[in-house]
């Protein structure tokens, strides 16, 4: 059977991260989420995509591939990638506080992805980009697929 899935790309543009965040929270209405669970993919769709248009493109607008896949099991996989600087060290970035964005960044976007997601992993080459994966299984009382 074919998992249901999208692919999306957007420019880096803070006016974009609402529309990604709403993209996905429709996407994943077919598996009957709670408002709870589309609350936590909205959040971590947006802390993602801010990474992208703060860190990824910090003087420059790039683009932002967003796909989404329905897996077996009720898992929802979002993977969320730029082609921008990449991460010289993805384990330190993932700390809590860990911020190269200047005084007004909190530095707690991974964390929060962590926290509302069932599971996060983050691969980044300096120079060629950052790709953040995250799955959710949805506890919804059909197979929707």
């Amino acid at each position: 059977m074919d998992t249901n899935k999208f692919t999306l790309k957007i420019p880096s543009r803070s006016c974009n991260e609402s529309f990604a965040r709403v993209t996905v929270a429709a996407f994943a209405t077919v598996l009957d989420p709670t408002l709870e669970e589309i609350s936590d993919i909205k959040t971590s769709v947006s802390e993602a995509v801010t990474n992208c248009n703060v860190h990824a493109y910090p003087n420059s607008i790039g683009d932002i591939y967003i796909s989404c896949e329905i897996l077996k099991g009720n898992v929802l996989k979002i993977k969320i990638r730029d082609k921008g600087c990449g991460i010289e060290d993805v384990d330190k970035a993932r700390q809590p506080l860990f911020t190269t964005g200047g005084e007004e960044r909190a530095g707690l976007g991974f964390a929060v992805m962590e926290s509302m997601m069932d599971t996060v992993r983050v691969t980044s080459k300096c120079g060629k980009g950052t790709t953040v994966t995250m799955k959710k299984k949805i506890s919804c009382k059909d197979d929707a697929r």
